[in-house]
């Protein structure tokens, strides 16, 4: 997943809390009973995502999918170090669902500044909502009639090839919208604007026209046709990035089976998924996050960052590095020894060519920022390991 950061006003309440974590150095929290809940009440849930959101911003590429073929090979490692029960938190699209599913967390907080992001996360949770099983969901966000044959017990490979030789149905996907809508709005009586629910239709015309091949940088023009992209060699699929498998031949996508389904399905319907609108380098969103979890007595078992802090270092709209910001926020939140950052970019400097996962421990990193170790995004790729 290429950029996630766009644009960052500095205002006081930003100079305070900077100042304030500049004092307040990153420990360990003493971990305290979990009281973090089995279930978030709609309002509650809706109150979490406006209380915690920052205002949005915009960038240039909408990142309707991963781009990350690699992430297979980092989850079985994770489990070694990150325990089951714990809170996740990540950024951008689907590749959240694959950790998700692999590391089995009790709470997960998605942020991100792109406010269609969240939204196109309350379509998928809506989609998670509707559907009994895999080969049902990707019928509901792609608009393919279910393909003859297909199974609970079908593999990746099998889904994929049928949803890949099904065309759009016109009436299932007006069918589809309208009840994602429904359910958004009536069920569960979510404050979505107007504006958000024309996002809504936007992300939805985008995944219901090209299906499975849907990729990062998918785009369709002002007539609903698809559009000519942002190009570049991680540009895959949809179904691509679903298919890969680790080291060992073992699929662990969110779809690798019903299980990996289920979980991230029972997660979305007890509002266990929360997704807000928050900066990396901004002031409130991941210490709002940081905040809740204390009061619960949890700790951050993961928090997948993509490559966003390749725009922490050097923002694309210009300015000075906004790094400092991300990092003091994240020594706000509650950590112990086994939380893991997981982070994509290339392990070799200076090199072009696809994002490799890697992982570091957070303590450890905000260890270094704090003895002014960490000044560039290869600072922290030289920490990780693959």
């Amino acid at each position: 997943m290429h950029a996630i950061l766009y644009r960052w006003t500095v205002r006081p309440l930003a100079i305070v809390v900077f100042i304030f974590g500049l004092l307040s150095p990153a420990v360990p929290v003493s971990r305290a009973a979990d009281t973090l809940p089995v279930q978030i009440s709609d309002e509650e849930f809706w109150k979490m995502i406006e209380n915690f959101s920052e205002d949005g911003g915009i960038f240039t590429s909408e990142n309707f999918s991963s781009n990350e073929l690699g992430y297979q090979t980092l989850i079985p490692k994770l489990q070694n170090i990150v325990k089951p029960g714990g809170v996740y938190m990540g950024v951008g699209p689907e590749q959240n669902f694959q950790y998700i599913a692999g590391l089995k967390p009790k709470i997960a907080f998605i942020v991100d500044i792109r406010r269609q992001n969240m939204i196109q996360h309350l379509m998928y949770k809506a989609a998670f909502e509707m559907s009994a099983s895999r080969a049902d969901f990707l019928s509901v966000i792609f608009s393919r009639k279910r393909p003859e044959g297909l199974t609970e017990t079908s593999t990746p490979e099998q889904l994929f090839t049928a949803y890949l030789a099904a065309s759009r149905d016109d009436a299932l996907a007006e069918a589809n919208r309208q009840a994602i809508k429904d359910l958004l709005l009536k069920k569960h009586g979510f404050k979505l604007t107007a504006e958000d629910q024309l996002t809504i239709d936007h992300v939805f015309d985008v995944f219901s026209i090209y299906g499975a091949n849907l990729n990062y940088s998918s785009n369709i023009d002002n007539f609903g046709r698809a559009a000519p992209g942002r190009g570049g060699p991680n540009n895959v699929a949809y179904a691509d990035l679903m298919v890969v498998a680790d080291d060992n031949g073992v699929n662990r996508s969110y779809l690798a089976s019903e299980d990996s389904f289920r979980f991230v399905k029972e997660m979305e319907a007890k509002n266990l998924l929360i997704p807000i609108v928050g900066n990396f380098g901004g002031p409130k969103a991941i210490r709002a996050v940081g905040g809740y979890l204390k009061e619960h007595g949890a700790i951050v078992g993961a928090f997948y960052l993509s490559n966003v802090e390749q725009y922490l270092f050097r923002p694309p709209t210009g300015g000075p590095s906004i790094h400092t910001q991300f990092y003091q926020s994240v020594g706000t939140l509650p950590l112990d020894s086994s939380s893991t950052f997981i982070r994509s970019g290339n392990p070799r400097p200076g090199a072009r060519g696809g994002l490799t996962p890697m992982m570091s421990p957070i303590m450890e990193i905000l260890s270094e920022f704090k003895q002014d170790r960490i000044n560039s995004q290869a600072d922290v790729i030289s920490r990780s390991t693959n």
